[in-house]
């Protein structure tokens, strides 16, 4: 990892980004922070064309996506002629959709399907990645629906986005993880657990319970490219949030 890997997952800023004027503004703010890379998801329309001269102005990199489902399914051609405007590998999904089954039949199928969208994305130079949340971590006949997505996918055409958050609110051990899915993960989410009022909350990074010199390690010794901060709800300012994950994560690049 170094400062330039360390990325900002929109997601996070979502209420502050719903015009292209929004997003720009935004996007400054993220640079003003530190961060020299951003993670599209949650934000308002706006032409692909037009993010990529604020990214390009501002020297954000693009460096993966969540892209909705719908897309992927209906409009791929889209999607890869968007991301390689971007220069941007790595195109996620941020979960199962319900249309698939919770249970072992529909993490199969999703598997199986998704790894040829994988592959018609590796045709073009492009990389599917799988974002977990904690739903993934209920057995089915003793197997986990992470481990089914793991064991029935194309190893060539389905990456993962281990959430170290979710992991651990799954009830599993985020290094376990890192390394399960080794050779197979670009993009990791950095997202700190804590708990308050015996509540689990979102937590800025080393704010919380994770272990996050061994997480590191463990994402350094797998080949992780991508390091993004994400933070689904915050106690404060998210980009306050945001700036205190970057000074946490400089210390220890």
């Amino acid at each position: 990892m170094n400062k330039d890997s360390i990325a900002a997952q929109l997601y996070t800023l979502r209420n502050y980004m719903k015009t292209p004027e929004d997003i720009k503004k935004s996007l400054e703010r993220v640079k003003k922070i530190g961060y020299n890379a951003v993670q599209v998801s949650g934000i308002g329309p706006i032409e692909p064309e037009r993010l990529k001269d604020i990214t390009d102005e501002l020297g954000l990199k693009i460096c993966a996506t969540h892209t909705p489902f719908e897309r992927f399914k209906n409009d791929l051609s889209a999607v890869i002629k968007e991301h390689k405007l971007w220069g941007c590998e790595y195109v996620g999904i941020g979960s199962m959709p319900r249309e698939y089954e919770r249970n072992a039949a529909g993490f199969t199928k999703f598997a199986k399907e998704f790894s040829e969208i994988g592959r018609r994305l590796a045709d073009n130079g492009l990389h599917f990645i799988y974002h977990d949340h904690k739903f993934e971590f209920e057995k089915f006949d003793g197997t986990i629906g992470l481990e089914i997505l793991l064991n029935e996918s194309d190893p060539d055409a389905f990456g993962f986005e281990i959430d170290t958050y979710w992991v651990q609110a799954g009830g599993a051990n985020p290094v376990d993880w890192i390394n399960k899915v080794k050779g197979r993960m670009k993009v990791v989410h950095l997202k700190d657990f804590a708990i308050v009022d015996d509540k689990q909350v979102f937590a800025e990074i080393g704010q919380g319970n994770l272990n996050w010199p061994e997480i590191l390690k463990a994402c350094r010794e797998t080949g992780v490219k991508w390091y993004a901060v994400e933070q689904d709800t915050s106690f404060r300012n998210p980009f306050d949030s945001l700036d205190m994950s970057f000074k946490y994560l400089e210390k220890l690049v």
